[in-house]
């Protein structure tokens, strides 16, 4: 059997690699867009697994950010153009929330380390009002220096990963990683114990969580308005 854990690339290597070696998967993007299974709810084969609903929340993120940064007129999107599946399906989701807010919506990207600096001066330059980082996995393992770039030019950022709070991020909402493992984890004991992936419908993560920094809010001159610290799981003081 295999596990693959928040790799599209692993996941798909993995089913060119066996059609009958049961696979598990957790994805951030569409498992049936990217060729993964037939349909989410009967996925064929012998792949199944979590999808984590980070593409599909990105939109969500953009309106939380504009609740906590109310007077935005312009929101960059920090992506990835190197995954281009994934960038696709996020870039439509902030699109139609940035629409329907009346946003102007920046894009920049970053692929390497050095681009990320260059991104910033990039959307510094554009004048954006605040920031919304893809969840895209090069990003997340450069939660660190995405975190310390905006502190320095002061710009509210929301992130899809908790990670990015432990380095002093403003606000992050997406999946509760250690629910989804969970989840994988109760699928890989299913099938060991002889149920077949086909028969396993790919699950949708059951947990998303908001966490708010107060004490980065205060630095960067935001009040936290009532309703949204009443939404959160946890509030950073």
């Amino acid at each position: 059997m295999i596990v693959v854990l928040e790799s599209k690339n692993g996941a798909l290597a993995a089913k060119a690699a066996t059609q009958t070696i049961p696979i598990v998967f957790m994805q951030s993007a569409d498992p049936v867009r990217i060729g993964l299974v037939d349909s989410l709810n009967r996925p064929g084969g012998n792949l199944t697994g979590i999808n984590l609903l980070l593409a599909e929340t990105a939109g969500k993120r953009l309106e939380l950010l504009l609740e906590l940064v109310p007077t935005a007129k312009s929101i960059a999107h920090l992506g990835n153009p190197t995954n281009p599946v994934y960038a696709e399906a996020e870039r439509r989701e902030v699109e139609v929330a940035a629409r329907a807010h009346g946003i102007r919506l920046l894009f920049v990207n970053a692929s390497r380390t050095s681009e990320i600096e260059t991104a910033f001066a990039d959307l510094v330059q554009q004048r954006a009002d605040a920031l919304h980082v893809s969840s895209d996995g090069f990003l997340l393992t450069h939660a660190d220096q995405i975190v310390a770039l905006a502190a320095r030019h002061a710009v509210p950022a929301i992130y899809a990963w908790r990670r990015a709070m432990a380095f002093g991020g403003l606000m992050s909402h997406g999946t509760d990683f250690l629910e989804a493992w969970r989840q994988a984890g109760v699928y890989t004991g299913r099938i060991l114990k002889g149920e077949k992936p086909a028969d396993l419908p790919v699950q949708q993560v059951t947990k998303i969580e908001l966490v708010i920094n107060l004490k980065t809010a205060k630095a960067l001159g935001l009040t936290v308005p009532l309703p949204l610290s009443g939404l959160a799981d946890e509030l950073i003081e």
